[in-house]
């Protein structure tokens, strides 16, 4: 089997990659059967001549290779007929605009394996970045409130050279006795703990969250019970709550009443309550002034993120009063979101080689077998069509809306 790894041509180009040097030199030991080849980026987190000084070929072409493994998704333009490809394509939530993405992998007849659908047996992911957007998108978080505020000034994460460095910059941060809300208890959600941890700020139960008053900065971490409720008598169900979200309501609203920081790193179900409701940011006792959205839903759990932001332009502001955008602190009494759509970009170096030995472990030894149960799962194209498994898909691929039905 021939493997590529692509060039990102995604614009902004994202600096991770699947595999570093040193992980192509062990799976190549491993598997001998196996030959890699790179192509040639002058954007990606590991040089050219980081791979050719291990003796591996740095290619202007990769039409050679029968799989080619990439990160963010491929332009279309960029497409290979008849290959099979490996990447984060953002389709199977319906994405409208990778539509034309998902339309021409099909006419293209391209094998689509999406990192995010790959699961084992017990439905757990086991290739993801998210520890990575955890870290980068609290350090955003503090740094937001840090340029906010005046009280502290951090190096952005992406002139960080590892998590060594980053963490080593966490030692500026003087916070005063205020309060951090944080949603979200998974990949990201530790990834978010680790960087408080790292502060040295203590985490707090939710109701004495709620209700004490600390002379120190303090953070709580939510669960989705904490937060919601079902409609008809205010009880929560764990299993009813993520099989029928519809059937509940937020009442998030009183955390916004004691915080100054939010930090979203919770998954979000379009079924599900929003968090708020853009109005409720007009209210006086509405008291975060920083959010950070790991998630990134544009217009979903957090009304307040209106766009995705971008690695060097990280922050917007919004008009508690009239909705609108404003520039980054433009405006003394409005909220600054930090919206980042692929925060793991800011520390690739170290985020690749966690994904890579991910994938090592996980996906290379199934596609290397006749048939696997876990990759079929995770297909979303195959010989010009649909799978199965993501034939929901078929409306959004035909540009059916919902509202259309």
């Amino acid at each position: 089997m021939k493997i590529g790894l692509i060039k990102e041509g995604k614009s902004p180009a994202d600096r991770r990659v699947a595999f570093t040097p040193e992980q192509i030199l062990e799976l190549v030991r491993r598997h001998q059967h196996i030959e890699v080849f790179v192509e040639k980026s002058d954007v990606r987190c590991y040089s050219d001549d980081e791979y050719e000084a291990r003796g591996i070929k740095v290619l202007d072409d990769l039409s050679q290779c029968d799989f080619l493994f990439g990160i963010k998704e491929v332009p279309i333009a960029l497409l290979i007929p008849n290959k099979t490809y490996a990447f984060f394509s953002h389709t199977i939530k319906k994405q409208p605009y990778n539509r034309g993405l998902l339309q021409a992998i099909i006419e293209k007849n391209i094998k689509l394996i999406d990192y995010e659908a790959l699961k084992n047996e017990n439905g757990q992911r086991v290739t993801a970045f998210g520890r990575w957007a955890g870290i980068v998108g609290a350090y955003n978080g503090l740094w937001t409130y840090g340029q906010k505020t005046g009280l502290y000034h951090l190096r952005r994460a992406y002139d960080c050279f590892d998590l060594m460095e980053l963490k080593d910059e966490l030692k500026k941060v003087q916070l005063p006795p205020i309060k951090i809300v944080v949603t979200g208890s998974g990949r990201v959600g530790r990834g978010v703990l680790e960087v408080l941890d790292t502060v040295g700020i203590k985490q707090i139960d939710p109701h004495d969250f709620l209700f004490n008053y600390y002379e120190e900065p303090v953070f709580t971490l939510l669960g989705s019970s904490d937060y919601n409720r079902r409609k008809t008598d205010g009880g929560y169900d764990r299993d009813e709550f993520y099989s029928n979200p519809q059937k509940y309501e937020s009442h998030f609203l009183k955390f916004t009443e004691v915080s100054d920081i939010f930090v979203s790193a919770a998954y979000w179900d379009n079924r599900a309550p929003r968090l708020f409701r853009m109005q409720d940011i007009k209210s006086e006792d509405f008291n975060i002034s920083v959010i950070a959205d790991i998630t990134c839903d544009i217009d979903g759990s957090l009304p307040t993120t209106i766009r995705a932001s971008k690695v060097h332009d990280p922050v917007f502001d919004i008009d508690r009063d009239t909705f609108e955008e404003l520039v980054p602190f433009g405006k003394q009494n409005s909220i600054s979101i930090m919206a980042i759509d692929n925060l793991p970009t800011e520390l690739p170096r170290d985020a690749s080689k966690d994904f890579g030995e991910q994938l090592m472990k996980y996906l290379v030894p199934e596609i290397l077998e006749p048939s696997s149960e876990m990759v079929d799962r995770a297909t979303i194209a195959k010989d010009g069509d649909l799978t199965l498994e993501f034939i929901y898909l078929r409306d959004y691929l035909d540009g059916i809306n919902e509202s259309d039905k």
